[in-house]
């Protein structure tokens, strides 16, 4: 289609005059012209105007495919913009996109920021425990909110989390004549009357921050005891071999704890945490919530193989609990070529279990034994963990 019918507008706090030609001559041939009420004002939408629904829908967008469309977004519309959900339900040649500076762009040139080096997220529409893993002293974050309480809310979260140091910049209006730059600590925030259209870049300062090595501390996972405990943990995760955009089963999911770690090591890394019992099941989904990755971490309740049928099949299965011949089994007999399955077993019937499964499916099969040094009458000695084997393969 050589004349699309949609126009994605990039649009900053200028309004028209902060348009190129192009993007004005895109915006004077519409016929319907969606947006804010803000974005509406800003370009003298009059009668053409048409206010996005609450809530937010693309619907009336696409309903209109064949007509002259403009789309107005905010900077650049394809980083946290409409323009990502717009394209996913359009052929190439239906729509057109002309993007203006980006939020994180304009911020980063007011604080003399390198981009490059800088974190850029949304948190209007998620959870500040997303930052979590990102946060370290020295590291720069710029993120968008969604309104005019997140500045607030976001230094008392960031206090919480041993970040109260932190320098935190509120930049207001960016790009326009109405633009303002604050900047305070996270722990002495007191800014007022802060408008809607709102951005915060943080220069993290306090805590050590999360490690980004795997086998993270016990605790700072919720547990009743019933967690893969760290040294194994980090073990568990080298055989698993998280990668980007992968999905995992774990299957007795006990704390969860190997399903937030999947999670944290691989951009865009999902899971589905299988577990029998509902009071762990609140465990799995407390841990999910506090390392930000709710939204990539679905406990389901039930017990394998029976609970598997029906779900999304995974690139890697895990076994934490509840192994048996059985599973081993049905997971051969669904999982597609390619899979990786990952088991680890305490007991004597496991080892059982593992051991045959290597023998007969092949794989790599190893025996991990730890001890730690623990008081022993007025001196020290070693305190055996119940070893653990583990087997390992692709199928």
């Amino acid at each position: 289609m050589s004349n699309p019918w949609l126009s994605i507008i990039g649009l900053g706090e200028d309004g028209l005059s902060g348009l190129s030609d192009a993007s004005r001559s895109a915006l004077d041939a519409a016929e319907i012209i969606f947006g804010g009420p803000r974005h509406l004002d800003l370009v003298n939408a009059g009668d053409r105007g048409q206010p996005w629904p609450i809530p937010f829908s693309i619907d009336p967008v696409l309903a209109a495919r064949g007509r002259k469309v403009a789309v107005l977004a905010s900077g650049d519309p394809f980083w946290y913009g409409a323009g990502g959900s717009l394209s996913r339900h359009l052929a190439d040649g239906e729509w057109q996109s002309f993007p203006g500076l980006s939020t994180f762009a304009l911020a980063a040139n007011r604080l003399g920021w390198k981009l490059e080096e800088v974190l850029c997220t949304g948190l209007h529409a998620a959870p500040f425990a997303q930052l979590l893993p990102l946060l370290a002293p020295g590291v720069q974050i710029i993120c968008t909110l969604r309104d005019a309480a997140g500045p607030g809310s976001l230094a008392a979260w960031l206090t919480d989390q041993g970040f109260g140091a932190s320098q935190v910049s509120v930049l207001e209006r960016l790009g326009g004549p109405m633009e303002r730059i604050r900047t305070t600590s996270a722990k002495t925030f007191d800014l007022k009357e802060i408008d809607t259209l709102v951005t915060v870049a943080i220069q993290a300062a306090g805590a050590a921050g999360l490690p980004q090595a795997s086998g993270l501390a016990d605790d700072l996972f919720h547990s009743d005891g019933q967690i893969t405990k760290r040294p194994i943990r980090a073990l568990t995760l080298s055989a698993l071999s998280p990668c980007p955009g992968q999905l995992l089963w774990d299957i007795g999911g006990g704390s969860g704890s190997i399903s937030v770690e999947w999670c944290l090591a691989a951009r865009g890394a999902r899971a589905i945490t299988f577990e029998p019992r509902e009071d762990r099941l609140t465990n799995i989904r407390a841990n999910a919530e506090k390392f930000g990755i709710a939204h990539r971490m679905t406990p389901v309740i039930g017990k394998a193989p029976a609970v598997l049928d029906g779900i999304e099949l995974p690139n890697t299965v895990f076994i934490g609990g509840g192994g048996s011949q059985m599973l081993l089994d049905h997971l051969w007999n669904i999982l597609p070529e390619g899979t990786r399955i990952v088991a680890n077993g305490v007991t004597l019937e496991t080892e059982t279990l593992l051991m045959t499964a290597h023998k007969t499916r092949g794989g790599h099969l190893l025996k991990a034994e730890i001890a730690e040094a623990a008081p022993l009458g007025s001196m020290y000695g070693w305190d055996r963990a119940r070893p653990v084997i583990q087997w390992s393969v692709t199928r």
